[in-house]
């Protein structure tokens, strides 16, 4: 089986079954992509340990089983991505061979145990992604020897302790350690790195105060800290993070009033070019000197060795919640979100009118908390908005006409404020807000209120009288509609059946959906069970 290729990528086909064991017999393969397919099984072991100068191997995005290689004989290994599939079991020793590993993503899948403390020994790590699966304990103390680490992501597991105060290593640019168990405060230590650009401690049971980063997050673009214990006043040191996309600060309990300064963070754009860390040249000897093979196949295109060259990054993806949704944002689409997030709080005061300076912002969430004062009729300068909530509040006052003239908006509310007077017009977007955007305040009026601005009280609609006589011309006949709903349903059960029994691949897909159901369905209740005594209901 062309014992000299030394590229394959059969990516993003419908490849299924298992790997074929006969790869391993390609001894000069050095590149080998196999992801985005349905391939199912374990990876062969003939793979795994006769490939002995494979550098990039991805087999990412298929259902493939098993623990991950009990051994394992690629020492020259630099790019290793078993990201979304169903792999289960501890983290054996077998990847602490590759001893110039660059990138380790074994993400998504079904492993537990703990972190393994040899990952410490991979000195060359760039790259280390380990999200939502089932690892417990602490992070072990030898991920502090990583010092090339740019990418740490061990978010959604059960992780458990304190975050490590030696977790400011020289090159570390995104921290994800989001849906956790951690404790404790927030290290100093940690923010006091120039290079971070992502922090993200979501839904952790951290507790205290924001430390001062005494002005070394420069670069910081995104700050996630929704679903703690912080308390005490929004510390003013965070005006200095200027370079801020994204900043959610949402359900905990913070106290007093909004910062003034907050005018001094950018909440713009996000310059491509510096936010793709992992933009790592191999140099053009990357393809040296491939042989080339290009052949017909039954999978629908040409598959040519030497393609353009794809670099080896980790994607980085964020969840904030935005138009009364919570989204994820992923490459470029992460650069133009900003965002600024204050809800669920304990929050008095007035809003600043320095908010309105927020030129950039995309959305603005200031609900659930306690402010108080009228709506700065400035926010109208917020021509980038696209999502901007302040409801369940104690404002004041009426709603500034001029919020008309925000052409992006797609989502407003108001509601459950002592607001007064009438509404905007309904025009430009504000033509396509329902009552449920201002319901809540008694004293307002206007469409889409029914209530009319002219009038003391409401209009009442008249209801016609229910006359029994016209009964007859809406009568039903349950014998028959449940009859023919029976024979549908039958029909379309047995149809289903026989689809399945024809078409095994179907009949494949469908027992690994429902499969992959009972594990979400299991993952989901089994952590919602251990956050449950942490559940707190916004005031």
């Amino acid at each position: 089986m062309l014992p000299n290729l030394e590229y394959l990528n059969l990516s993003r086909n419908a490849l299924q079954g298992g790997i074929p064991s006969s790869i391993g017999d390609i001894s000069q393969l050095w590149q080998l992509d196999l992801s985005s397919n349905n391939f199912s099984r374990e990876i062969p072991e003939h793979l795994a340990v006769g490939c002995v100068t494979l550098q990039v191997l991805k087999l990412s995005n298929n259902s493939l089983r098993g623990q991950i290689f009990p051994a394992f004989n690629s020492s020259w290994l630099e790019y290793l991505y078993l990201d979304n599939n169903k792999f289960t079991g501890e983290i054996l020793d077998g990847i602490s061979k590759c001893l110039i590993l660059k990138a380790l993503n074994i993400g998504n899948n079904y492993i537990f145990g703990r972190v393994p403390s040899w990952l410490g020994n991979l000195k060359l790590l760039r790259t280390l992604v380990m999200r939502n699966n089932s690892l417990e304990g602490q992070i072990p103390k030898q991920i502090s020897k990583l010092y090339k680490l740019a990418f740490f992501d061990l978010s959604q597991n059960n992780l458990s302790g304190s975050i490590p105060s030696w977790l400011n290593l020289p090159n570390l640019r995104y921290i994800h350690l989001q849906g956790n168990g951690f404790s404790g405060s927030i290290p100093k230590s940690v923010l006091n790195n120039s290079y971070l650009i992502t922090f993200d401690i979501r839904d952790n049971y951290l507790s205290g105060s924001i430390p001062d980063s005494d002005g070394a997050l420069s670069n910081l673009r995104i700050l996630l800290l929704r679903g703690n214990q912080l308390n005490g006043p929004i510390p003013s040191h965070l005006c200095q993070l200027s370079k801020i996309g994204i900043m959610d600060l949402s359900h905990n309990t913070f106290s007093g009033s909004i910062p003034p300064c907050f005018s001094n963070i950018a909440f713009g754009r996000i310059s491509a070019t510096e936010h793709a860390f992992m933009q790592e040249s191999m140099g053009t000897g990357i393809l040296r000197s491939l042989r080339s093979y290009t052949y017909g196949n039954q999978l629908g295109k040409e598959i040519s060795s030497v393609s353009i060259y794809q670099e080896f990054n980790e994607q980085e993806e964020v969840e904030f919640i935005t138009k009364s949704m919570s989204s994820s944002y992923k490459g470029d689409i992460l650069n133009l979100m900003s965002g600024l997030d204050l809800s669920c709080n304990h929050l008095t005061g007035d809003i600043p009118r320095e908010i309105g300076k927020l030129s950039e912002v995309r959305a603005l969430n200031l609900s659930h908390n306690h402010l108080t004062g009228s709506i700065p009729e400035n926010l109208s300068n917020l021509k980038q908005i696209e999502s901007l909530d302040l409801s369940h509040n104690k404002l004041s006052g009426g709603v500034p006409s001029e919020l008309t003239g925000l052409y992006y908006l797609a989502v407003f509310t108001v509601s459950y404020n002592n607001l007064s007077g009438k509404t905007p017009d309904m025009e430009a977007q504000f033509g396509t807000f329902s009552n449920t955007s201002y319901e809540g305040n008694p004293f307002l009026c206007g469409p889409p209120l029914e209530k009319n601005c002219t009038t003391v009280e409401s209009r009442h609609t008249k209801i016609e009288p229910y006359n029994e006589g016209r009964e007859d011309k809406f009568d039903i006949d349950f014998a028959v509609f449940y009859a023919s709903f029976t024979a549908s349903y039958m029909i379309f059960l047995l149809g289903f059946a026989a689809l399945l029994y024809i078409n095994p691949y179907w009949r494949r897909m469908w027992f690994d959906l429902i499969d992959t159901c009972i594990h979400s369905c299991f993952r989901f209740v089994s952590k919602s069970l251990y956050k449950l005594l942490a559940f707190r209901v916004c005031n």
